[in-house]
């Protein structure tokens, strides 16, 4: 799976250590090249990302924090999802990438005890697996 594959996804968030690398494993999971970024690079994957994605067979360990500009220098993606208000904001300057919105809801926002927290991680799993699954894969879909 190359960043140079114009069949590949690109999800975007704020920073890149949640909801997209979250998205683009579940994508990789389910056959697609997807990748992953946020509207700057910096920040490791979020350990409770990490946890719950854990739990359905993705392995978070090797995320790289990338930055939106790094990761459009010289790639051509066949879909460019943002995950986040901020990253739609900014991909809406830029309406020759075409690209989607999903509004998935920001589990790090959840208060509680680790396991109530953790629960915010996987309904945000859910959300996203469920936009994939109809969007990337609308054939799965059942009647």
């Amino acid at each position: 799976m190359s960043a140079e594959d114009p069949s590949a996804v690109l999800f975007v968030c704020t920073f890149n250590r949640v909801r997209s690398p979250m998205a683009a494993a579940l994508a990789r999971l389910a056959g697609v090249c997807a990748h992953s970024c946020g509207l700057a690079a910096g920040e490791e994957v979020d350990p409770l990302a990490a946890a719950v994605m854990a739990e359905v067979g993705a392995d978070l360990s090797d995320h790289a924090p990338a930055g939106l500009e790094q990761m459009l220098e010289g790639r051509r993606f066949l879909h460019i999802v943002a995950l986040s208000g901020e990253a739609w904001s900014r991909l809406q300057l830029m309406p020759e990438l075409g690209a989607a919105h999903w509004p998935i809801p920001d589990p790090t926002l959840g208060e509680g005890s680790r396991e109530a927290r953790l629960e915010a991680y996987r309904l945000t799993r859910q959300a996203l697996q469920k936009q994939i699954s109809e969007r990337l894969f609308p054939a799965l879909r059942g009647p």
